[in-house]
């Protein structure tokens, strides 16, 4: 079946799957002959996107979320499947030189050096509002104000700092959007006293109009056969 015939697949999705939506989306199309059109973004606006009736068969947000719309109803609760944990971490541009940021004392230092810092929306992003309860925690928030670059979700986050010729940037946002955008690099996830992980859960829209499919495609993300592409996107077990 040609591609541009192929019946699509809606999925709305955080910012933390897009890479290994990406990498298999090909793979998913000639096994099952259906596109995925992805929205990625920040899982509060996914889950708002859902909610106000945006087309949707597959989606991917972190657990609770999954579970708080199982129990309302907008999702199959048994078609539920974790992906796996991701982490947050610190990012430099790629050829800048790697910060320590391997305690708390450390990362204080190096995000008050940094002349800008770019991070995911601090309202409706996970690692976006867990950025700002450690600027918080490490009496920075007043501080760093002014080299605060809040973007809609990580990748956008990313992409920005990766294009700015600015000196001296850090990132922070989950490791899979980090692993996935070119001209940046992990430092380190944040350490332990800081430390985030965030498991990632797929589930069938119960209003989808492709429930098969859809379970076919969280079948395939959530997989044996694809748990190396898992790892290397950043998903732990």
């Amino acid at each position: 079946m040609p591609q541009s015939s192929s019946p699509v697949l809606h999925l709305l999705s955080g910012g933390a799957a897009q890479g290994l939506v990406t990498q298999l989306q090909d793979r998913f199309l000639a096994q099952h002959h259906f596109r995925i059109a992805g929205t990625f973004g920040a899982v509060g606006l996914m889950k708002d996107g859902l909610l106000a009736g945006q087309p949707c068969d597959v989606i991917i947000l972190s657990q609770a979320l999954i579970t708080e719309l199982a129990e309302s109803g907008h999702v199959q609760a048994a078609s539920a499947r974790a992906l796996g944990a991701v982490k947050t971490g610190v990012a430099v541009k790629t050829g800048e030189p790697r910060v320590d940021v391997g305690s708390p004392a450390a990362l204080k230092a190096a995000l008050q050096a940094a002349s800008g810092i770019y991070f995911p929306d601090p309202v409706k992003a996970t690692a976006g509002i867990h950025f700002m309860r450690v600027l918080r925690e490490l009496g920075l928030e007043a501080e760093l104000a002014a080299r605060l670059r809040p973007h809609p979700n990580g990748a956008t986050a990313m992409k920005a700092m990766a294009e700015c010729d600015e000196p001296g940037l850090l990132g922070c946002t989950q490791v899979t959007e980090i692993l996935f955008t070119p001209g940046v690099e992990l430092v380190a996830t944040l350490p332990k006293a800081f430390e985030l992980a965030t498991v990632y859960t797929a589930a069938v829209c119960t209003a989808s109009h492709h429930a098969q499919a859809a379970s076919e495609l969280i079948a395939l993300l959530a997989g044996p056969d694809t748990a190396a592409a898992r790892l290397a996107c950043g998903f732990e077990a």
